[in-house]
């Protein structure tokens, strides 16, 4: 009789653990929802009350081009030397993940122009000092090392082995901070906002612990959650459980809300009525995000580009849009010709912004069209203009080396990208209503 009740006891504790499981798998499976915090936000430990709206524009204007123009873009010569991967600066975004078993909660940068997942871990070799506890992987039972011979070191441009045939990864970033550690695998939970809280857990991800890291990084900021295209990203290693989709929504940065990161189906906007797509191009590096963009209509004239495909890149981490200098010059022209006559430039513009008008209303500027290939993007005011002091400033630069189509140009679109049918889709929406 006993051993019965045993046996019986023993199916039904399988059963529930079954459903358990079950229950847990399935809002993973239909996708889910996190915050994204942008930086300046009232919301965010960056946050620095003492600064002005204007002083935050013109420091995220400035931080955008810094960044731009640390993209790495190699030639053949560089692909062939063993340099360490560079990476732009920090993207404008932080997001929330738990990593280990038990979860500890890390804040991090999220940055679709990086692709490693890492974060500061004991021991310290050299690491920079943080708000929250440093992670240890000697508390998490869900913690392993990875080899020099597994698949994912292998993927990385720069690694080398341990003493004890560890993988150890090299990073670097464009203004000369760096991490470096060992490439393992943890749990990666995240605390979802699907109209109401819950935990979903990603076992075997790859991830830098790093041990020596050092630089410009802040002090809130345990690491960083690569979400490019490359093979350790977030999104790529997500791959199959979300069908390879995520999406976004951005509010401006000055709201008292947070944005919203969506993956797996939650994020498909294909079915919506004014829905447009683009395709995504592949191109080296793989990091980053290439579309076409064909021309842009300023007011009634439009502009072609002139340029082959896969010509510029679309980026959550960069503030401004950038366009390449010799199309931007006609750019600004016909900006500068739509303009009324009674209105002249002012001649010092706050940098690195380069077309401000005083005595303006926004709505004397003309409206602007991406002509992305097969998908044309109506920008509002909002994506295109910026106030800074008393000027009426275009959210445009130039750029000496690519074009971006950065964060300001992509606020209220829910932006949903599509990784295996690789295309990039835009449909218009109040991220404020997006929660």
């Amino acid at each position: 009789m006993m051993n019965k009740v045993v046996i019986l006891l023993v199916t039904v504790l399988w059963a529930l653990s079954f459903l358990t499981s079950a229950d847990e798998a399935k809002p993973f499976n239909n996708g889910f929802t996190i915050d994204l915090i942008h930086r300046d936000s009232p919301l965010s430990p960056l946050y620095n009350p003492s600064l002005t709206p204007s002083e935050i524009i013109t420091n995220a204007a400035k931080r955008s081009v810094s960044r731009t123009s640390r993209f790495f873009f190699p030639d053949k010569a560089e692909e062939e030397e063993e340099e360490s991967v560079l990476i732009p600066d920090r993207g404008d975004y932080l997001m929330k993940i738990l990593i280990g078993t038990p979860p500890m909660e890390s804040l991090a940068v999220a940055d679709t122009g990086s692709d490693l997942v890492w974060i500061q871990c004991l021991p310290c070799e050299q690491c920079y000092s943080q708000n929250a506890p440093i992670f240890d992987p000697k508390n998490s039972s869900t913690f392993e090392t990875l080899t020099c011979d597994s698949e994912s070191c292998r993927s990385l441009s720069r690694y080398g082995c341990g003493s004890s045939g560890e993988c150890r990864y090299y990073y670097s970033y464009g203004d000369r901070s760096y991490t470096v550690g060992e490439l393992v695998s943890d749990t990666i939970s995240f605390s979802t906002s699907n109209g109401g809280k819950s935990m979903i857990k990603y076992p075997k991800t790859t991830l830098g612990c790093g041990h020596d890291n050092d630089g410009n990084f802040r002090s809130t900021s345990t690491g960083l959650v690569g979400l490019g295209g490359g093979p350790l990203s977030l999104v790529t290693q997500l791959g199959d459980a979300i069908g390879h989709k995520f999406s976004y929504c951005l509010l401006p940065f000055s709201a008292n809300s947070t944005s919203k990161l969506k993956f797996g189906s939650e994020s498909s906007t294909v079915s919506r009525n004014g829905v447009v797509s683009t395709p995504l191009i592949s191109k080296s590096p793989s990091t980053y995000y290439y579309l076409t963009l064909e021309g842009i209509s300023i007011g009634e004239k439009k502009l072609q580009t002139e340029q082959s495909a896969n010509n510029i890149v679309i980026d959550s981490g960069t503030t401004l849009t950038m366009l390449q200098s010799d199309f931007y010059d006609g750019f600004e022209s016909a900006v500068k010709d739509a303009v009324d006559n009674s209105h002249e430039p002012v001649q010092d513009p706050p940098e690195p912004l380069r077309l401000c008008y005083r005595d303006i209303s926004v709505e004397d500027l003309p409206d602007l069209t991406f002509h992305f290939s097969g998908a044309d993007v109506h920008l509002q005011k909002m994506n295109t203009i910026l106030k800074v002091d008393n000027l009426i400033c275009l959210s445009i630069v130039p750029s000496e080396r690519f074009s971006i189509f950065g964060n300001i140009a992509q606020v209220n679109f829910n932006v949903g990208y599509d990784l295996q049918e690789k295309m990039v889709s835009f449909y218009p929406a109040d991220c404020t209503m997006d929660q």
